[in-house]
């Protein structure tokens, strides 16, 4: 095999600076990533090196003492990893999410420093009541309204309550919210597709102009395809009779993708079909181009990354693949910004990247669709499956065997069973009363609300920092964690008191950056060490 060679483009004559041929010295000029670096050799069969500013001249008018240039590589920066369009429409300096963790652990002041540090923030709206929700809109304008900076929302896929998803997406467009992080969706509704094709219009020139944008955030091609085609007609004929379009943002939605910015989701926490970026991004991506082909859309759809991405290598990983943007959310649980307690942040920062394990979903429990959880540290996901393992087992509470229901009335539950219940309905009753109209006609289901009354307060229990329940702490999280709190061992990022959503992504950005540069370097034969690859964090705000 035939090895190829570069071949000189010039001489390089050092400055101040003389040349870098060392390990340790390459190292200190692979990091300045802002400054071009030039790849020279002393001769033909010399070994390669760097070189820091300094003149170049054209070949044939070097001098005896110059070096070989080989090839000069420009400056890097982290706001160029991504596609450039994606900063440009939503007006942002880094092509960089922080996600929308339900409950409110993606809080409202994690979007503002978010926004603050010229990236973009989604609340975590999904489990919240409608009032809540709104207050939230209503704190992030009023702290952001006078910045023009970057915001958003999620909405999440609420198929057994339409009218609650509805509700959310008739408030997001009076308050004025013009991005949400679509989540969950297994097919379009009406009310994430009035939310898209609201405002459209074109200008004199025909261009379409879009008012509302969605981030939609999926893991299945099949759930691609209904996000980057245009809206079914059908939908769009149902907004347009219930007044909730117009005719004309129906024709131009009839035109354009439901969603421009699609984030794939790789092996995640919370909901997760546990796949691997590497083999799901690429097919995605695919999708992307043969729909764009099929309905010549002149406006781009941009493909982002997430699941997994907790180092700069993951980082730099996804943006190689192609990602537009990338999209973390199991990191930020750990910083100070985040909704969830410190004493549930501590039990994350101690976490590796095997400590996470499966366990039954609140939202889906009866479906036996499974969250990824936090394992280390909680009883949670044991007692979980034990519970969706009773459910399939019996028809009713009373049939459970009565030795193993008074040990979960002392474990899991520490109040009888009758006590849960009555809880549950009394909370149903405000929330949802079709809830209890079914449990009153089926025991099995009436079972299921009263399992699902543990999944979902022990979620509640890790925000508040309940003492006395640490043991049942659900905290949804991916192995992104794990391999965040390796690379962060022996920084200042270990203490979770000084990880903020900000440091966070400027650092892994940073690292992305300089693990980029390290690669083109490589490619170009240079003798990179293995040190290049491991970016160390450092505090950079």
């Amino acid at each position: 095999m035939q090895t190829n060679t570069l071949s000189s483009v010039g001489f390089w004559k050092p400055g101040a600076i003389p040349p870098f041929f060392s390990f340790g010295e390459m190292i200190a000029v692979m990091e300045n990533v802002r400054e071009p670096v030039h790849i020279i050799r002393k001769s033909p069969e010399g070994s390669m090196g760097l070189g820091h500013k300094g003149s170049i001249s054209p070949s044939g008018n070097g001098s005896s003492s110059d070096y070989m240039l080989m090839a000069t590589l420009p400056a890097i920066y982290p706001e160029w990893l991504g596609d450039r369009t994606f900063q440009e429409v939503h007006k942002l300096r880094f092509p960089y999410v922080a996600g929308a963790m339900y409950h409110g652990i993606a809080s409202t002041t994690m979007v503002i420093e978010m926004a603050k540090a010229g990236m973009i923030g989604f609340f975590g709206s999904a489990g919240l009541p409608l009032p809540a929700v709104e207050k939230a809109v209503f704190d992030i304008r009023s702290s952001l309204e006078k910045s023009n900076l970057s915001w958003g929302i999620n909405l999440i896929y609420s198929p057994h309550e339409p009218a609650l998803e509805d509700a959310i997406v008739d408030m997001y467009l009076k308050q004025g919210v013009k991005r949400i992080s679509a989540a969950a969706f297994m097919r379009l509704s009406p009310a994430v597709v009035r939310f898209s094709a609201t405002g459209l219009k074109a200008d004199p020139s025909g261009n379409i102009i879009r008012e509302n944008h969605i981030f939609a955030k999926l893991s299945r091609p099949e759930v691609a395809k209904h996000f980057m085609e245009p809206a079914p007609k059908k939908i769009l004929d149902l907004l347009v009779s219930q007044g909730k379009l117009t005719q004309k943002e129906a024709d131009i939605a009839a035109h354009v993708p439901v969603a421009e910015d699609i984030t794939v989701e790789a092996d995640s926490g919370g909901h997760t079909d546990n796949r691997p970026l590497p083999a799901l991004f690429p097919t995605i991506l695919s999708l992307r181009n043969e729909i764009v082909q099929q309905y010549g859309y002149k406006r781009p759809i941009r493909v982002g990354a997430a699941g997994g991405l907790g180092t700069p290598v993951s980082v730099a990983g996804a943006f190689s693949m192609g990602a537009a943007y990338v999209l973390t959310g199991s990191i930020n649980q750990s910083a100070v910004e985040s909704g969830l307690s410190m004493e549930g942040r501590k039990m994350l920062a101690k976490a590796g990247v095997a400590d996470m394990t499966m366990a039954p979903a609140a939202d889906m429990f009866e479906l036996g669709v499974k969250v990824q959880v936090l394992k280390r540290g909680t009883l949670f996901s044991s007692r979980a499956a034990q519970f969706y393992r009773l459910y399939t087992s019996y028809d009713s509470i009373e049939n459970i065997p009565q030795d193993i229901k008074s040990k979960l009335e002392k474990e899991a539950f520490r109040a009888p069973l009758e006590k849960i219940w009555k809880e549950t309905r009394d909370f149903f009753l405000k929330r949802n009363p079709r809830e209890i109209e079914k449990a009153d006609k089926d025991p099995k289901y009436k079972m299921a609300l009263v399992f699902r009354w543990y999944l979902g307060n022990s979620a509640r229990w890790a925000m508040e920092g309940d003492t006395e329940r640490h043991s049942d702490y659900q905290i949804c999280c991916g192995p992104s964690i794990g391999a965040f709190n390796s690379w962060v061992k022996g920084t200042f990022l270990e203490n979770p008191e000084n990880r903020t959503v900000a440091n966070i992504a400027l650092n892994l950005l940073e690292g992305a950056a300089v693990i980029t540069r390290a690669q083109q370097l490589r490619t170009y034969g240079v003798p990179v060490p293995a040190d290049a690859f491991n970016f160390r964090p450092k505090p950079l705000i």
